[in-house]
């Protein structure tokens, strides 16, 4: 196969690749060996993708998928999962070091959804330690750069996913999201990603009742590949008793129908822009008016952007709502806290949060979770004039991956690692749909993201509005990263 063919199967977008692979205009063989060929040449440059699989072995099921047939939509993709998913066969390290040895013997559900669907598991995408901290770095894989410079940070926790998107390393990617974590590397890498409604997509943790804050999403190059990975991940498994049923328009996507069904009239509608919350976020010289101008374009579409005053104290959300409920989602490290030579590999992030959790009581969570629903009575009351809700995707833009989180925001300090975060925190709280979408680049040359956050449950509408934006500011398209040559 000669390198222009190997780059045209790796700049498509997942739906004709998938076209193509169904109509057999290309082999499975000849996709699997065009990605590892790519991966090969760009990954060094920005670690994005690590524990990846033996080659020939790779080829060998990727030949098996052109005798079989059959599968669905993604059949012979290859595929990277984020390394905070199990994968049979495969290490899964939460990138840390007490856990770079383990190699499960079974699938978490994403990873058995994608597989049902056809794709080739290549190997993992990096993180963060166990999460913590929109830096993708790790003292098992390292870091992970930017695709548009590499000495600066793709964000994370799924900053690998993000960057292996940018960097055409993979058709579409997953990735998690408890403080934006799907939100914010997709802002750094100028794609797409997306955090789905509470419930949309299934999760088999530990804790299968309590603390519901944690989503599992898909990240993409263009909305309609978003919408079918969506399609695929989502819906109810009875082991996680607080996912919803399966959406029937998510379900119903193919490649052949993607665009028809995401295609809509949105004029008429209304996003209320809360920036930086009335000057209580600090924010990055040019972050705003890179966001305000990208929004301006809603204007063609006959969409109205109106700022808003904040709804809710923001003081109030962060210490008495966002503090606690982050601090109980680290209950779970307790049997390696409990242990000084575990501990002693935990990284202070993941030791912040757990020592945070030792001064809860019952009384103070049981308190936070009444002022989280009134946190959400006021995000309602918001959506009874307006349709959406936009804010940046981050305060910041990609800095040096050599710090591991900035110390202060326009001045002002950062009082603890996630701090300078605070921006995505609001949306995890209430449960909605949000998605990121690529705003452009800074002076610098470096992007940012908007997050658009929709009602309840409005997933499907959320798409098609994000469609919409994408067919006038095709960002991804306009400026791909240098590093592809």
């Amino acid at each position: 196969m000669t390198q222009s063919n190997r780059e045209n199967i790796v700049g498509l977008y997942a739906w004709e690749l998938s076209a193509k692979i169904q109509s057999k205009e290309v082999s499975c063989a000849e996709v699997m060996e065009s990605y590892l060929d790519h991966i090969d040449k760009v990954n060094p440059t920005v670690n994005a993708l690590v524990a990846l699989q033996n080659r020939d072995d790779l080829m060998k099921q990727a030949r098996e998928k052109d005798e079989r047939g059959g599968d669905g939509w993604m059949r012979g993709f290859p595929q990277s999962i984020k390394d905070m998913e199990e994968t049979a066969g495969i290490p899964t390290t939460m990138g840390s070091p007490i856990f770079k040895d383990f190699t499960p013997d079974y699938d978490s559900i994403l990873t058995e959804r994608v597989k049902a669907a056809g794709a080739i598991i290549v190997g993992k995408s990096n993180t963060p330690e166990w999460g913590y901290g929109s830096q993708t770095y790790n003292n098992v894989y390292g870091a992970t750069g930017n695709p548009y410079d590499p000495s600066k940070t793709c964000g994370g926790s799924s900053g690998g996913a993000a960057c292996s998107l940018a960097m055409k390393m993979q058709p579409v990617a997953d990735g998690s999201d408890y403080m934006g974590s799907l939100r914010n590397p997709a802002g750094w890498c100028n794609v797409y990603g997306y955090r789905p409604s509470a419930g949309r997509v299934p999760n088999r943790g530990m804790d299968r009742y309590l603390n519901d804050c944690v989503a599992r999403g898909p990240m993409a190059r263009c909305v309609a590949d978003l919408a079918l990975l969506l399609g695929t991940l989502s819906g109810y498994d009875a082991q996680s008793p607080s996912s919803l049923p399966d959406d029937a328009e998510l379900k119903a996507l193919t490649p052949a129908n993607v665009h028809d069904a995401l295609r809509a009239d949105v004029s008429g509608r209304k996003i209320a822009w809360l920036g930086d919350w009335d000057g209580y976020l600090p924010m990055e010289d040019g972050v705003l008016p890179l966001c305000e101008k990208a929004l301006g374009g809603f204007g063609e579409l006959g969409v109205g952007v109106e700022a808003i005053k904040p709804p809710y104290d923001p003081a109030k959300f962060w210490s008495e709502i966002w503090l606690p409920f982050r601090h109980l989602a680290a209950v779970l490290l307790k049997p390696l806290f409990d242990d000084p030579e575990k501990r002693a590999l935990l990284k202070p992030e993941a030791i912040y949060e757990y020592e945070g959790s030792l001064g809860l009581s019952m009384q103070d969570i049981y308190a936070a979770s009444v002022k989280r629903g009134e946190f959400f009575r006021a995000i309602l009351k918001v959506f009874e004039t307006y349709d959406y809700i936009a804010v940046p995707s981050a305060q910041v833009f990609p800095f040096d991956k050599e710090i591991s989180w900035p110390k202060e925001v326009a001045g002002r300090a950062m009082d603890t690692y996630h701090r300078w975060m605070e921006v995505v925190t609001h949306w995890t709280a209430v449960g909605c749909p949000v998605i990121s979408v690529p705003a452009g680049f800074g002076e610098q040359g470096l992007p940012m993201g908007i997050q658009i956050v929709g009602r309840p449950r409005s997933d499907f509408d959320l798409l098609q509005f994000a469609k919409a934006y994408e067919e006038r500011n095709d960002r991804y398209a306009a400026v791909t990263p240098a590093l592809l040559g």
